[in-house]
């Protein structure tokens, strides 16, 4: 067993620099070369430490564990279990499951003591990275909680592993605990065994771990499931930034098959894809806007990225923005609970993860992202009519976002500091000339995260690096989905071709 109280050994922040692989607001995520046996048992055991140091373990006490459907996660998951057993703790094997049904079940079904968990996945990003999720007894791990996880210095025995750095004596992983049925008796309880009464939905499963719960959770609330486009090599399907041949795969599905609409969700089940009976994938933050209005909130937390139909339509009477991340998304509602107990809080990102942050009716609160939520609040409004008529009836804003894959995170850092170098109005002249005019400097830039101009004709261009990921984004916004479209490829082509060499340059000069 590892000697918690030992001081030698090497910290999370100096096995970070060393291989490449971050802990960040989304957890653990990298290549999956480079996430190794020693890496994952380093990166396990720092956090049990933490939460042993706080207060929320102890020896004998249960860890759940659970991953997605990459070829990486067995291996990841085994360093993870034998971290826990050195730890002290018992295994908990929840299998590979939807990562808001291990979340729901660790949480105590909202019912009982909670107890830690960790998900191994890496979510949309390609098949070749993945990641580790970790969660306390009562929620997400939040950025309050990384600073402790990182400065953990932990105590590497070298004979355990190989010249690879792979464990010579993984742990067995336990048999499984089924998750899956208490997640979807949620829900079937809230809405009712006839809320999809009538409906035939289509069900995108590819590579999704919960491809199965989706089905399985559709028919429990008398719908009819029609599976498509099943996969035995993983898709990283991003909800955020949706692949055109999952434009066309929907498109084409809708055309063959009479459906109400199409479900999916990413690699990990806990953000959600909808489509109307067209094919036609609806955003997440109108997703999320939507299962924001069924369940009454009160207050909405979301990140400054989502759609300003939030505020634009009304949905609720309190709306909440953060920088981008589910930690930060969480904390706000937390707040906003505290605020006012009696109120009704929820969240979303742009990506469709929905977070449940009190209590509505006899639905607990689940504070980390859901799929199934949002999927269940949306499809019920086909009952009545197309849902394209429901998203028809919203303020005519539009949103899209792309990114730059393999951009050096130095020049993303390069292109903001250029961007929000000097005072106001040397801010100003700067994007006027690079982009055009500003409505309502300083009011039109926000720098809550990353870098986000609002223009004098209602548009907006949002520039962010990723924080886990070697990645550019860019988010656009605009009255027409054509124009929020070229908007975004004007704006990253442009930011590629003229703006990044110029800040990169200017960063260079004024070092």
């Amino acid at each position: 067993m590892n000697d918690l109280g030992v001081e030698a050994g090497v910290t999370v922040a100096e096995l970070m620099a060393s291989s490449g692989v971050p802990f960040g607001t989304s957890g653990v995520r990298g290549l999956a070369s480079s996430m190794t046996d020693k890496l994952c048992h380093a990166y396990a055991t720092a956090f049990l430490q933490y939460l042993r140091q706080i207060g929320e373990f102890s020896t004998g006490d249960r860890v759940a564990l659970a991953g997605d459907l990459r070829t990486s996660t067995p291996r990841i998951l085994a360093a993870c279990a034998t971290a826990v057993r050195d730890c002290g703790g018992e295994v908990v094997f929840c299998g590979l499951t939807p990562t808001p049904a291990l979340a729901f079940h660790a949480m105590g079904n909202n019912a009982g003591v909670g107890m830690p968990s960790i998900m191994v996945t890496g979510s949309h990003i390609p098949a070749d990275r993945n990641g580790i999720k970790f969660y306390r007894p009562h929620g997400e791990v939040l950025k309050s909680d990384e600073a402790g996880i990182v400065g953990q210095r932990v105590k590497i025995d070298p004979s355990r592993f190989g010249n690879d750095d792979s464990l010579l004596a993984p742990v067995p992983l336990p048999e499984v605990t089924p998750v899956e049925d208490e997640y979807i008796a949620r829900y079937v309880r809230h809405f009712g065994a006839d809320a999809l009464s009538g409906l035939t939905i289509g069900v995108y499963q590819h590579t999704a771990v919960g491809r199965d719960v989706l089905v399985r959770a559709v028919e429990a609330l008398g719908a009819t499931a029609v599976p498509f486009g099943r996969e035995t090599v993983f898709v990283p399907v991003d909800t955020e930034a949706i692949r055109e041949e999952d434009i066309a795969l929907a498109a084409s599905w809708a055309a063959e098959n009479k459906v109400d609409a199409i479900i999916s969700t990413d690699g990990d089940s806990d953000r959600p894809l909808v489509a109307d009976a067209n094919g036609t994938w609806l955003r997440g933050d109108i997703v999320g806007l939507l299962c924001a209005r069924a369940v009454a909130a009160d207050v909405v937390v979301t990140p400054v990225s989502s759609n300003t139909v939030l505020e634009l339509s009304g949905a609720a009477p309190k709306v909440v923005r953060t920088r981008i991340g589910s930690p930060y998304v969480i904390r706000a509602m937390m707040d906003a609970a505290d605020a006012d107990t009696s109120a009704r809080v929820c969240g979303y990102e742009a990506n469709g993860g929905f977070l449940l942050g009190s209590a509505v009716d006899d639905l607990a609160p689940l504070p980390t992202r859901d799929a199934l939520l949002p999927i269940i609040a949306v499809v019920m409004n086909a009952r009545e009519r197309p849902l394209a008529e429901v998203v028809a009836e919203l303020p005519p804003r539009f949103t899209f976002s792309d990114r730059v894959a393999d951009f050096p995170q130095e020049n993303s850092a390069a292109l903001i500091a250029f961007l929000s170098h000097g005072e106001e109005d040397e801010q100003l002249a700067r994007i006027a000339r690079l982009f055009g005019e500003i409505a309502g400097f300083p009011t039109g830039i926000d720098t809550t995260d990353g870098y986000r101009m609002s223009f004098a004709d209602g548009a907006i261009i949002h520039f962010r690096p990723s924080g886990n990921a070697p990645e550019l984004r860019c988010y656009s916004e605009a009255e027409t989905e054509e124009k929020a479209r070229d908007l975004n490829a004007r704006a990253l082509a442009h930011v590629l071709a003229d703006v990044v060499p110029e800040a990169v340059a200017f960063g260079a000069s004024h070092r």
